[in-house]
Formats: C-alpha cells, structure tokens, sequence
C-alpha cells in the first residue's frame, strides 16, 4: 500500500476547502469562522469576505498554556481556549453569529473543540 505524501493530503485539503467555501460566504450580518490547524497550533479567525477584512483572530500562540480537562490533550485544551477567546473578541465587535469554515478539516478533534469553545463564549453557528 503507498502511503499518501504530505503535499498530496494538503492539496486534497484545499480542494475541499475551496469546495466548501464556494457555498458559504462570510458578510457583515454574518461573517465567517475560519479554522486553520497546524501541527502543533490552531488559529481562528472572524472573516468578512465582502469587505475583504479579518474582523477578530485568535490563535493558541498567544495564549498562556490553557489547562487541560481529564482526559483532555494540551492541544485540545487550546483548541477550547482560542474559540473562547475568538467569541470574547466577536462579542466585543457586537458580533453573535457567524459561518462555521471548518477548512477542509473534519469536524472532530481539535476543530470541533475550537467549535465548542466558541459555542460556550457566546457564538451562533
């Protein structure tokens, strides 16, 4: 069996990425969540695609080792804490609803534990 390289898995990625955002669309009423997940971060960003401008972002390289619940990895633990953060920065900017982007991702693990952060912060999606 021939293992799948690197370039090959991102490329898949951003295909489907690209497929997914061709039916969704970030506005001012309704801007959207954007996921990106590295190896070792995750960041998040509140997106108006009309305008073209990043209205809040979060990432979980500024933030200051958040615990992890039992049971719990580090990363999943930051994964919760920057969705919090991005919802705190959203609701500061007077938004509540936003378009979940889960980049090509699935939503399980680190990027539904982002969702979830932000769910508990306030966000509508």
């Amino acid at each position: 069996m021939k293992k799948e390289s690197t370039k090959a898995k991102r490329d898949a990625r951003v295909r489907r990425a690209k497929r997914v955002r061709r039916q969704i669309r970030g506005t001012q009423v309704c801007p959207r969540l954007s996921v990106f997940r590295s190896n070792r971060h995750i960041f998040a960003q509140i997106i108006d695609d009309d305008a073209g401008v990043t209205l809040a972002a979060a990432t979980s390289l500024k933030l200051n080792g958040a615990t992890a619940e039992e049971g719990a990895t580090a990363k999943i633990a930051a994964a919760k804490a920057v969705g919090s953060e991005v919802a705190r920065l959203a609701s500061e900017k007077g938004i509540n609803k936003v378009v979940f982007d889960r980049s090509g991702y699935k939503f399980h693990g680190r990027v539904a534990a982002l969702a979830e952060g932000a769910r508990s912060g306030g966000l509508k999606f």
